[in-house]
């Protein structure tokens, strides 16, 4: 039965709290097993035997919106698919001392006009790549980024961020 990771953009924002304990049960009116939440930013876990990712997506989303009375993007991936986003290496250098490393979870991989326009956005203070359905954002903290979420999503469509750090505990807590 495949595993399923739920990024779920903007869960805890904007004055809205949703305890985890409520998310999971959600999730489990679904049908689904084993969910478990990772962190209060949204992520949550879950087994099922569903493989149209898509339709499951929507599926969460709707619920999520019915019963939180607001819109709440969901980006699933399995945790084969976590497992290589964990492992892949952006940029061919390494992470100097004081960088950011960001991966934004996107519904699709961009097609050219978008992946461009989201390249468009590097500066010295941030570089951008994109792979899959992965965007990758290192970025030097401290420093006046003009680069914003928003910004991002104008250029590639809907995202999630989280930290490279999160990513790769997900990936350890749930391997292949």
């Amino acid at each position: 039965m495949p595993r399923y990771v739920a990024f779920l953009r903007a869960i805890n924002v904007g004055g809205h709290v949703v305890k985890m304990e409520r998310l999971r049960e959600l999730f489990e009116t679904l049908g689904v097993r084993g969910v478990e939440t990772f962190i209060a930013s949204g992520n949550v876990i879950f087994e099922t035997r569903a493989t149209d990712a898509a339709a499951l997506e929507l599926k969460i989303e709707r619920l999520l919106e019915k019963e939180l009375g607001y819109e709440v993007a969901t980006f699933l991936r399995t945790t084969d698919e976590l497992a290589a986003v964990a492992t892949h290496v952006p940029f061919a250098s390494p992470l100097p001392d004081g960088h950011a490393l960001w991966v934004g979870f996107l519904k699709e991989e961009p097609g050219d006009e978008r992946r461009a326009a989201l390249l468009a956005h590097r500066s010295e203070t941030d570089d951008l790549a994109v792979h899959g359905r992965e965007l990758w954002w290192r970025r030097v903290p401290g420093t006046d980024s003009k680069l914003t979420n928003a910004r991002l999503e104008r250029a590639v469509g809907p995202a999630t961020m989280r930290n490279v750090t999160t990513v790769r505990k997900l990936a350890a807590k749930y391997p292949r």
